[in-house]
């Protein structure tokens, strides 16, 4: 075999390999430009115009207000408790002359042959005051739904300025209100008032409570009421015997009076405690009566002030300055004061019992004894006074008489 024939695989084998080489440049260049047409768009001519403002979002139209709490608990107590307060009107016209110029009788006892009472149970028997049918003869209530009736005056108790009335209850939708506990109440929770003021029935009143406890005298007693409320809800003639109530709608005082020297509220209104409007009513439907519990002392509050200037070894209670003859306090040897001293002016007998509790219940003042025989106590009881004498303290038993 010569060179050149030997030589000319080599050369074919050369050939191949740059033929290849060729090929993968040419496909190396057509997928570069493949992939410049791909990224690089398409220029095409557009018209040039202002760029369009973003969408105003439309006014949502406002919703409907919901009701406050407050506003929701006022109309669901009216709801509750209106249907069974009624207005009480006296129908004695010679009556109602002479006390529509009775106001001078007390300051803030309001007597108008009108007012307010409360329906108490599906008999038919309504609670109001005293003083707004006092004497009457002819009685006629306004149920909320506008029925009127006749209504009879089962009894009344001068104490604690309440009466309860009757009606026949055939064809009537009576609804009673429930009484409340007024321990449950404190100092600015909220009150409401519903009666007839001024003669403009199913008026509701709200507040709050002022203050608890106040001793109220009374114009036609010799008696104090203790544990009175004060409201600065509205409370104006013709309010008067109808229902306080609490947030949940039931009865925690009566209205009867308020404080004002115009005949017409000023912020300050008095309600009876609902345990008084509780135990009189029951009382009085039984047997017609009330018999309110007596002990029969006169005393005055014990202060350490007084304490120190009497020498005593107890600064809280109620010094006992007089026990009336042939009464339970008498009978049961309660010691009153002898000899009278002035201190800083006022007038106090020495040598008297203190009573410091009764049935193991504090009484720091006055109020607190007259509270509890209201709350408590019931001729016949015997109830356990704690009294300090002479440095001693000691247990005596009384059974409490009816008062006088």
């Amino acid at each position: 075999m010569n060179k050149s024939s030997s030589n000319l695989p080599l050369i074919a084998a050369g050939l191949g390999v740059l033929g290849l080489t060729t090929l993968l440049c040419f496909l190396a260049i057509g997928g570069f430009l493949v992939w410049r047409t791909v990224e690089t768009p398409a220029t095409t001519e557009v018209e040039l115009t202002a760029p369009t403002p973003p969408p105003q979002p439309t006014p949502a139209t406002p919703a409907l207000s919901q009701p406050d709490i407050e506003t929701e608990i006022n109309t669901r107590v009216y709801e509750l408790a209106a249907p069974g307060v009624v207005a009480v009107q006296v129908l004695d016209e010679d009556l109602v002359g002479k006390r529509e110029g009775s106001g001078d009788l007390h300051p803030y006892f309001l007597r108008t042959g009108e007012g307010s009472g409360f329906v108490i149970d599906e008999a038919g028997h309504i609670v109001t005051n005293n003083h707004v049918i006092e004497d009457a003869e002819s009685v006629v209530v306004t149920f909320h739904d506008g029925v009127q009736a006749p209504a009879e005056i089962i009894g009344s108790d001068q104490n604690t300025d309440l009466t309860v009335l009757k009606v026949d209850p055939r064809g009537l939708n009576l609804r009673p209100l429930a009484f409340g506990n007024i321990d449950d109440l404190q100092v600015g929770d909220r009150l409401l008032v519903i009666g007839n003021p001024f003669g403009n029935a199913n008026t509701l009143t709200t507040g709050i409570v002022s203050a608890l406890g106040r001793l109220i005298d009374l114009p036609e007693s010799v008696y104090s009421l203790p544990e009175v409320i004060q409201t600065d809800a509205a409370i104006n003639p013709g309010n008067s015997g109808g229902p306080m109530l609490n947030a949940s709608g039931q009865v925690v005082g009566v209205a009867f009076m308020l404080q004002s020297e115009t005949r017409s509220n000023s912020g300050i209104g008095f309600g009876i405690p609902s345990y008084f409007a509780e135990r009189v009513s029951k009382a009085i439907i039984e047997t017609g009566a009330f018999q309110h519990p007596y002990m029969g002392i006169r005393g005055v509050t014990l202060s350490p002030f007084v304490a120190r200037a009497l020498e005593l070894d107890v600064d809280r209670g109620v010094l006992v300055q007089e026990t009336l003859s042939d009464t339970p306090a008498e009978k049961a040897g309660l010691r009153g004061g002898g000899e009278e001293i002035l201190i800083e002016g006022v007038p106090f007998k020495i040598g008297g019992d203190v009573i410091t509790a009764i049935d193991d219940h504090p009484v720091r003042n006055f109020d607190d004894l007259l509270a509890y025989l209201g709350r408590y106590g019931a001729p016949g009881d015997t109830v356990i006074l704690t009294v300090h004498r002479d440095g001693q303290t000691l247990e005596i038993p009384l059974t409490l008489g009816v008062r006088p």
